[in-house]
């Protein structure tokens, strides 16, 4: 509780410009009596948003055996709220890829859902999902805001004609801790209610509460923290990885949540990509060459050096960011995939002129929903 006598939650909602909501602190049975709810189940990766929603389905089963007034409570209009169906985004197929083809999978472990379990690319896929299973009353939908944002509509539709409920544990910050994508902020306003979680920070020295989920790699042993302008969609599992191409993810505090390269970001590689938007893409292309051929000499390392070096508070864990491989290339798929900034045409040139990785490129750029032939 701070001075003001609001709880770090509510003042993490209030600032995400969350409108009036039910702001749930702990878990009961679910409700399925209570038509037209659209519940966000939200926080940092880790913190046990998909075993949220599993223990729905674990109570669907024992609701789903309740007869006479029971039934009347949680049906109409053709739907019964106790009838559940899973729906995962079919870009996070690759988590968990142990688990069984019907698995509700966590880190803990899974429901098995049958044949109440698919999986959509888009909201159009999930409105098919909707149409061949008319009698189901609840859907939880995984990684909502990897949806396009009109999911954010059909759920609100749905859910206002039928009475459907919608639940959707989903990440509403990214690793930049900024709001993840306009799907995301779409979400937030059409939500009826939020449950937030948090974890502990998972730095080794820490105890503190996590909100915030925080991104990096290692490179021969040591911690790397990821650079603002790291692709923002990065497709894979929730396994440790010790590939400087693939990142890992666990739940930082404030404190231990190392983000270098914001203020490079935008003093220096967006306003060179407004340059070569604008034609003069000489200064973009010197840049990219000293971050992918000679680090030191860049622009981005005296940014670093200056902030997290050359001060009264040292910070080298944040210089650790320049260990990783390709950021010539993640600094193209941030113009090009997220801020527009460059044309097909001025990619493949960079490419080329500068030999740099198309795998890493294709992939990524794949990832963004932005696929370019390299």
């Amino acid at each position: 509780m701070n001075e003001n006598g609001t709880n770090e939650t509510d003042q993490l909602l209030r600032n995400l410009g969350f409108p009036l909501l039910r702001v749930h602190h702990s878990y009961s049975h679910y409700d399925f009596v209570t038509p037209n709810r659209r519940i966000l189940v939200i926080g940092p990766m880790g913190s046990g948003k998909t075993e949220f929603t599993s223990r729905v389905w674990r109570d669907s089963k024992i609701a789903l055996k309740k007869k006479g007034r029971a039934v009347a409570m949680t049906s109409g209009k053709g739907i019964d709220r106790r009838q559940v169906f899973v729906v995962r985004a079919s870009l996070d197929k690759s988590r968990f890829p142990d688990y069984p083809d019907d698995a509700l999978a966590f880190r803990g472990g899974y429901e098995r859902c049958g044949k109440f379990i698919g999986s959509a690319h888009d909201s159009f896929e999930l409105e098919m999902l909707l149409a061949e299973n008319p009698t189901v009353g609840t859907w939880i939908i995984d990684e909502t805001a990897f949806f396009d944002e009109r999911i954010a509509y059909l759920i609100a539709d749905e859910s206002a004609r039928r009475g459907i409920c919608f639940i959707c544990p989903t990440l509403v910050l990214n690793f930049r801790k900024e709001i993840f994508n306009q799907t995301a902020r779409l979400l937030l306003e059409n939500a009826t209610d939020v449950f937030p979680l948090t974890a502990y920070c998972e730095h080794e020295d820490c105890l503190q509460d996590s909100l915030y989920t925080y991104r990096y790699y290692q490179v021969d042993g040591e911690e790397c923290p990821a650079l603002y302008f790291d692709p923002l969609i990065i497709i894979g599992g929730d396994r440790a990885k010790s590939d400087g191409k693939e990142p890992n993810y666990c739940t930082r505090c404030d404190i231990h949540h190392y983000l270098p390269g914001k203020e490079y970001t935008f003093f220096t590689l967006k306003p060179l990509g407004e340059l070569a938007a604008r034609g003069n893409i000489a200064p973009l292309m010197a840049e990219l060459n000293a971050l992918s051929g000679n680090i030191s000499e860049s622009r981005l390392y005296q940014s670093l050096k200056a902030r997290y070096v050359d001060c009264e508070e040292p910070r080298p864990i944040q210089m650790n960011a320049l260990l990783v491989p390709c950021i010539a290339e993640r600094a193209l798929v941030y113009l090009y995939a997220e801020q527009n900034l460059l044309s097909a045409e001025q990619v493949h040139y960079i490419v080329k002129e500068l030999a740099l990785d198309h795998e890493y490129l294709s992939l990524r750029l794949s990832d963004n929903r932005r696929p370019l032939e390299l």
